[in-house]
């Protein structure tokens, strides 16, 4: 496998890479404000597969990432794998835009991102079971505790008409599952690429909980 050095990364393009939610922290900005950021560990990710018009009916690079152990792969992932020369992974994406030429086998890291770029994460939010009106579509309640209202404060309150049409619509906002859903998180700014050790910080927040994976995309 081959590893790219940062002036090579740049001449290569791509969509983006897979990474991780490390966690959040926050650090100091030049005009000495605080800023919330979320680290994410950005690679490396190997190239698994590259599908052409000719062959598959459309372009694509398959980006693979987090090595796993043999004996948690099938077979088929196995010699998928070895075609490239790359350990088992766990998580595989394929981006379609791309630019410039690809091999079996190369690995980018972090060293693809630049310091002041900006980017969009994709990740999956947190799953927050099923949960009422109030907390799933930010409801205020019925109302206060007078006039017979005692238990009442975090209720729907009505559905509907009676007579007609004698039903709830659909797409009603009820009460229901919350989370668990892919979200994009836009325009966030990368604040630093530490390149030895695969860290990207970027400003704000991400979807998804600690050690979930994500996908960023210039």
């Amino acid at each position: 496998m081959r590893l790219f050095a940062s002036a090579a990364t740049t001449k290569k393009k791509m969509s983006g890479l897979i990474g991780k939610k490390i966690g959040m922290t926050s650090i100091y900005n030049e005009k000495g404000q605080i800023v919330p950021c979320t680290i994410i560990e950005a690679g490396p990710c190997v190239i698994t597969q590259i599908k052409t018009q000719e062959k598959e009916g459309y372009d694509s690079i398959q980006l693979s990432f987090d090595e796993k152990k043999e004996k948690h792969t099938t077979k088929a992932e196995s010699g998928h794998y070895k075609k490239a020369g790359s350990a088992p992974m766990r998580k595989t994406v394929e981006f379609r835009r791309m630019e410039g030429e690809f091999k079996l086998g190369d690995v980018l890291t972090a060293e693809y991102f630049q310091e002041g770029e900006y980017v969009d994460v994709v990740g999956t939010s947190k799953g927050k079971g099923f949960q009422g009106v109030v907390k799933r579509h930010g409801f205020s309640g019925v109302g206060g505790r007078t006039h017979g209202q005692h238990n009442r404060q975090r209720h729907p309150g009505s559905l509907g008409a009676s007579s007609f049409p004698s039903r709830v619509f659909k797409g009603l906002r009820m009460a229901g599952r919350t989370g668990g859903d892919r979200v994009k998180a836009q325009n966030l700014q990368v604040l630093k690429v530490i390149a030895e050790e695969n860290i990207l910080v970027v400003s704000g927040n991400i979807p998804g909980y600690k050690g979930s994976y994500v996908i960023i995309e210039k």
